[in-house]
């Protein structure tokens, strides 16, 4: 077995990666479904899970990449519900931008909080996050009840994002919630099912602020 591992040079890796993908999703005829910024997502998204379902499973609303980039570029911030998905972001290229990744959920206040109102911290988290000044984007890669509870930020006039990245895994109002942001009228990035997590929040987030440098 070890005879047939080919060597490839550590800053190759990537690119070998990149091309198979594509490859792959040549032979599926997938292409067309995608502008250059949104395949860029997908791919991203392929690479870091291995999982060729991505390409059909992302939603892109009309001009969501487009309205992504210029507010990267703009010095949007970045709230994430985990501390994996904001581990996963290139800080440093997105510093470039003046841009920052916020997540509050080792807050003391926000355990507090949610313990006293019954919810989950995530969904506290998303209030603290729609305080930040500025630009913001919201990458939510674990918790529906983040994303439901952005839904009701943003019916009630409280938040207005750049952009939503609903891409949480699991079981419990998962699919409902990716839906309800769908619905919401912000544009959006959402992986329609059960599938995602906090480590494709990141590719996401990484696969857009790739494009701005």
């Amino acid at each position: 077995m070890l005879e047939k591992i080919q060597f490839v040079k550590p800053e190759e890796i990537e690119a070998r990666s990149m091309a198979i993908i594509e490859e792959e999703l040549k032979a599926k005829n997938a292409f067309h479904r995608w502008s250059p910024g949104e395949y860029a997502v997908v791919r991203r998204c392929i690479h870091t899970s291995a999982d060729f379902e991505y390409a059909d499973q992302l939603y892109f609303s009309d001009g969501a990449v487009e309205t992504a980039l210029r507010a990267i570029k703009d010095g949007a911030h970045i709230i994430t519900d985990t501390k994996m998905a904001a581990s996963g972001i290139n800080k440093k290229r997105l510093s470039v931008f003046e841009g920052q990744v916020h997540c509050f959920m080792d807050d003391p206040q926000v355990a507090r909080e949610a313990k006293a109102r019954g919810i989950t911290r995530s969904a506290v988290c998303m209030e603290g996050g729609s305080q930040v000044e500025g630009k913001k984007i919201f990458a939510v890669g674990n918790a529906p009840t983040a994303l439901i509870r952005l839904y009701e930020l943003i019916r009630e006039g409280k938040v207005q994002p750049e952009l939503i990245i609903g891409v949480p895994v699991g079981f419990v109002n998962v699919v409902e919630s990716k839906e309800l942001i769908i619905q919401a009228g912000v544009p959006c990035i959402v992986a329609r099912g059960r599938k995602g997590g906090s480590n494709i929040a990141a590719a996401i987030c990484n696969a857009l602020i790739y494009q701005c440098s």
